[in-house]
């Protein structure tokens, strides 16, 4: 219905109607419309010589189009199985499913978040997997963000993206942003059927795929029965009441592991191909797709045998109907050139062909195989190693982590070498470069080198009584020739390692000793709280060519620079490394380098340091790799600056405006604690503890790190590079578990303690001994909180402290707070001492970090005690500990130091309340709490209360805090230096 040609000078229209017929004949001859007519400036006369014209023309029939799932990015992708049998989903822009995508998320660091999607489609990803689930992320506005900058950047628009999260308001927000058709990854009826179906209308809404999980209110499909009753179910729901396109449905009905060697798992294969042919077959056009890693799990550690089941089962799969799914295609073998005689065996698993007797059988043929397929030794052979030579037995020994036989074996290393330094520089050394090598490679892990290290402290323990005779005897000779000797000519260079003064945390820098110990670097371990003159006086006494700091809260970071400071005064050369868990490379371009003219590098973990310090030891690398270092940080320092310039906030005034503001009279507080006071909880039995241990921090500890799907426990059982290590780890855990328990040597104190509580003036939360007399008389303590101030990204946002949680004063409303402070330290530093003695540093470290997973253990019972009996306010609360862990309950436990409450000093105010020292613990100068396995915190039970961020602060607040805490301003900013928004001198 165009107009009759252009408007002319006059507004009027020029088109005769037989021009206008004549220019709209090829429309309807061509078959392009079937309803034609005019606009502006057409008339009866118009119209009439239309029609005339096209009374002959035939009707154009739409064209049948085939139901084929149908997305889209900026270009279209259909699934049509005469072109594509299978979709292969990428999931490197998944902070679960890729380490370096969650740095990039955690910086901010869009760009490189842009280059990591970009690079997936450049490498064949036909969909690529979005998910920013992570605890203290704003997924909601990462989401936006991230969607929206794809949008920019056509290559990686132009494929399908899968919006993939746990809550639906991510998803939207990540729907809305997005061109095209997206895939929603995921929905099930795990939660019953009215969320299913108020989710699968959501994403209907915005005319998205959407993966559906085989799970119920009962749990997992396991069986064939169970997958096709679930996804039938889901189906006929989805179609039949939700509306929902049919080609728009991927079940993903769970591939699951066999060869468990239990029974009612061997069809769990068979299972799955079964129930994906019938489930193609009886519910019309939907999809079927899995993680095929998960079939093979049982054979982790045999990369060949594992990649052949896994052709073999896509193979079958894809025959009945699989067609999407997450497999790393470049490591799957052509069906047709795998072994026939494994095939055979496999297939025979795979299809349940043999029975339990093809699980054995497959089993016993992959007990000949090795990593690549290699015959595997047999135990005799494994033995072998005793028969070696004295050189090649102390090798295996060290490399094995064998110390059964090294101290006679030293012993006679010794009688067969002219000196006992010789065994040491010789086959000891040659052994240890070994494992450094394999270290250094990612071919050996954290707990393996410790074990290696053990191997060695107790063959040089060996040697060193005749080494020290032998020294004394150069000794006198050498000072009768007027000369000196030197015991560090044997190693590599010296290092003194400390823990800062005021800080008690020591777990990272024994690693970072142990590791530098096995490379031949002499170590001396200062311990913990050592005060920067006792660290300059023991690198001057040992001629330390390093010195490396350790620190986990952050006022150890003033420390550190304190330190660099001293070193510049008293004329220092020596490098400075920087170390743990509050340090960045940032704080230490930044804060540290620019106070020592010598080099101040910051190492990430312990893997890094044999590198760092071979580097700055090495005289020929030295120069290049302390002027690459020094641009780095350099270029940090701008980024820094130019950051503080750039960073948007808000005043402290506007950010109380906007605060977060509860409803407390629509949604009432907590009802009154049952017990009102300090509890104290003494001699608790750690066996009780065992449930409540998350065992992931545990593996991080030991540099163990799973790779998606397997991250995390116990997945990380699974995972082909690390999972057998962690197993064994995992095992040496629980028999230092039970011997704690039985010998009761270690002692868990605590006490939970809960006061009324009001929030007054925005910003602070009183405390009252008196219930019903809220008053100045009855204030025993005042609890200081922060407040965001960085500018949101959504305007209406708001802008969240603590306090905010508590009822304000002047509502009249009664409020209340909690607080514990919890320790399984006590009686730890005897077991430790006895380790040290003993030379076993795969004790030590393994004391340490299972009396830090007991105490976030206790945490996490004394948090569930007070919901359930001393609180009261969730009494019939029913959680699995998985729930627990991921935080399904009413309230928060906050603690001071950490990002929703970053100033360390507000423990003084909870000791002094609840008499915390009374139990057993106590706080250094800096705050950190002695022993070093202690967890406190604060306890708010408003069901809107959350966990957050506070972030980067300004100069008003920062005045403000202080004055409402009687402090300073120099002494406020040396407590809250890691979050101001503005420098400081230190």
């Amino acid at each position: 219905y165009p107009n009759a040609g252009l408007p002319n000078a006059m507004g009027g229209y020029d088109d005769t109607p037989e021009d206008m017929a004549r220019d709209l004949l090829p429309f309807g001859s061509d078959r392009l419309v079937n309803i034609v007519g005019g606009c502006c400036g057409s008339t009866p006369g118009h119209i009439k010589a239309i029609a005339d014209s096209m009374k002959d023309c035939r009707v154009h029939v739409p064209p049948s189009i085939p139901p084929l799932m149908r997305l889209s990015g900026l270009e279209p992708y259909t699934l049509d199985p005469e072109f594509v049998r299978f979709v292969n989903v990428g999931e490197r822009c998944n902070v679960s499913g890729s380490a370096l995508f969650k740095k990039q998320v955690i910086a901010g660091n869009f760009d490189k978040m842009l280059e990591i999607a970009i690079k997936q489609v450049e490498n064949g990803a036909q969909v690529i997997d979005i998910n920013f689930d992570e605890g203290l992320l704003d997924s909601n506005a990462i989401m936006r963000r991230f969607c929206n900058l794809i949008a920019t950047e056509p290559e990686a628009a132009k494929v399908p993206v899968m919006i993939d999260s746990s809550k639906m308001s991510v998803i939207e927000d990540g729907l809305q942003c997005l061109q095209g058709k997206c895939i929603v990854n995921s929905i099930s009826l795990k939660a019953g059927e009215e969320e299913f179906i108020a989710a699968a209308k959501l994403v209907k809404r915005y005319g998205a795929a959407v993966v559906v999980m085989a799970f119920d209110e009962h749990g997992q499909a396991a069986t064939k029965q169970d997958k096709v009753r679930i996804c039938t179910r889901s189906y006929r729901i989805l179609v039949d009441v939700v509306g929902f396109p049919p080609t728009d449905i991927i079940f993903d009905p769970n591939i699951l592991t066999v060869a468990t060697g239990i029974e009612e798992h061997n069809r769990y294969a068979l299972d799955f191909i079964e129930a994906t042919k019938e489930i193609r077959e009886t519910l019309p056009h939907c999809h079927v797709s899995g993680g095929v890693s998960n079939i093979s799990f049982s054979f982790r550690g045999n990369n060949l045998l594992r990649e052949s089941m896994h052709s073999s089962f896509l193979y079958h799969a894809i025959n009945n109907g699989m067609d999407m799914g997450i497999v790393n295609a470049g490591l799957i073998p052509v069906y047709s050139d795998i072994d026939a005689e494994m095939l055979k065996l496999i297939e025979d698993v795979l299809l349940f062909r043999g029975g339990s007797e093809g699980t054995e059988a497959l089993l016993a043929y992959s007990l000949t195989m090795g990593k690549e397929g290699s015959r595997k030794v047999s135990d005799e052979e494994k033995n072998k190693w005793r028969q070696l030579p004295i050189e090649g037995r102390l090798q295996h020994a060290l490399v094995k982590g064998i110390d059964q036989y090294v101290e006679a074996d030293t012993e006679e290393a010794r009688q067969a070498y002219p000196k006992p330094l010789h065994v040491i520089e010789g086959p000891l050394m040659d052994g240890m470069n070994i494992v450094g090598d394999l270290f250094g490679a990612g071919k050996m892990f954290l707990p393996q080198v410790i074990k290696s290290a053990r191997v060695m402290k107790k063959a040089v323990a060996v040697l060193i009584p005749y080494m020290e005779k032998e020294k004394e005897e150069a000794r006198l000779a050498a000072l009768a020739r007027g000369e000196q000797s030197e015991e560090q000519e044997m190693y590599a260079g010296t290092m003194v390692i400390a823990t800062v003064k005021g800080d008690v945390h020591d777990i990272g820098k024994n690693i970072v000793a142990v590791v530098l110990g096995c490379n031949n670097y002499r170590v001396v371990d200062l311990g913990v709280m050592c005060p920067a003159e006792t660290i300059l006086e023991a690198c001057k006494e040992h001629k330390a060519n390093v010195l490396g700091l350790s620190g986990l809260i952050t006022p150890s970071l003033d420390e550190m620079v304190d330190v660099a400071m001293k070193m510049e005064k008293a004329g220092m050369k020596i490098p400075l490394l920087i170390g743990g868990a509050t340090t960045s490379k940032m704080h230490t371009a930044v804060k540290v380098a620019p106070r020592y003219s010598n080099p101040a590098i910051h190492v990430l973990d312990a893997s890094r340091a044999v590198t760092v310090v071979s580097s700055l030891l090495d005289e020929s690398a030295k120069e290049d790799y302390v002027e690459d270092v020094a641009e780095e940080y350099a270029e940090l320092r701008e980024e820094h600056y130019a950051g503080l310039e750039e960073r948007r906030s808000v005043s402290l005034e506007d950010a109380r405006k906007q605060k977060f503001k509860i409803d407390f009279h629509a949604s009432p507080p907590a009802p009154k604690p049952r017990t009102l006071g300090a509890t104290k909880m003494l001699d608790y039995d750690l066996e009780k503890l065992l449930p409540f241990i998350d065992w992931n921090p545990f593996f991080q500890v030991w540099q163990l790190r799973g790779k998606y799907p397997n991250r995390g426990y116990p997945k990380i059982f699974n995972d082909e590079t690390v999972g057998s290590e962690a197993k064994k780890l995992f095992e040496d855990a629980q028999k230092v578990l039970k011997e704690l328990i039985e010998s009761k040597k270690v002692t868990a104190n605590g006490v939970l303690a809960m006061y009324a509580a009001n929030t007054v003036e925005d910003d602070d939360i009183e405390l009252y001994s008196d219930d019903s007399n809220r008053c100045a008389e009855t204030r025993i303590a005042t609890l200081h909180t922060l407040r965001q101030q960085v500018e949101k990204e959504d305007p209406e946002a708001p802008y969240l402290a603590m306090a905010d949680f508590v009822a304000p004063k002047e509502t009249g409303i009664k409020d209340y707070v909690g607080m514990f402070a919890v320790t399984t330290g006590l009686g730890l530093e005897e077991l430790l001492k006895e380790a040290k003695e003993q030379m076993d540093d795969y004790r030590v470290i393994m004391l340490e970090a299972i009396a830090d997973r007991l105490a976030e253990a206790f945490a996490e019972a004394i948090h569930l005690e007070c919901r359930r009996n001393y609180w009261g306010y969730a009494a019939e609360e029913k959680l699995s500990n998985e729930d627990l862990l991921k935080i399904k309950y009413d309230g928060i436990r906050p603690a001071p130091g950490y990002p929703s409450q970053p100033d360390h000093t507000e423990k003084r105010t909870m000791w002094h309340v609840m008499n915390a020292d009374e139990v057993g613990i106590t706080l250094s100068e800096s705050c950190a709490m002695m022993p070093a396995a202690s967890v406190s915190g604060l306890i708010f039970a408003h069901r809107e209360s959350s966990y957050f961020a506070v972030g980067k602060i300004n100069q008003d607040q920062a005045a403000s805090y202080g004055e409402r805490k009687s402090m300073d301003v120099k002494t406020t900013e040396k407590w809250l230096r890691p979050i101001l928004s503005y420098d400081t001198e230190i």
